[in-house]
């Protein structure tokens, strides 16, 4: 059974950083791409960041290009997504997906798999 664990949200102040992790179980994730979404209320989930298997190719939703890492590391089957500049824009919960559908890969109907989601706070 795959599952999918994020960490690392919190409250965190405007200009601040964070850092979420996501912990992969059930199967070997250094095969496919995975990707960080995200949701803020009333919103529709939302494309963040996404990173092949290998963790040669990246890609960034304009919102977070220049102020998101999306990174990997095969040998723990972990994803990182590290948040710099943060904005009260940036508030949401965050969700890992794995294991691409065939569908566009910078949406949420692209990913077989999700975490619980972590919680993002940025506010003064």
């Amino acid at each position: 059974q795959v599952q999918l664990v994020e960490s690392g949200g919190g409250l965190v102040q405007p200009g601040g950083s964070l850092r979420l992790s996501c912990a992969g179980s059930g199967r070997t994730f250094s095969s496919t791409t995975m990707g960080w979404f995200r949701q803020a209320p009333g919103k529709e989930r939302e494309f963040v960041a996404r990173i092949s298997g290998s963790g040669d190719t990246t890609a960034y939703a304009d919102s977070g290009k220049g102020r998101f890492t999306i990174s990997r590391d095969n040998a723990k089957n972990t994803v990182y997504l590290q948040m710099n500049s943060l904005r009260p824009e940036d508030t949401a919960v965050y969700y890992c997906a794995a294991f691409l559908t065939g569908a566009s890969p910078s949406t949420p109907s692209g990913y077989r798999y999700w975490g619980q989601g972590t919680q993002v706070t940025v506010s003064s």
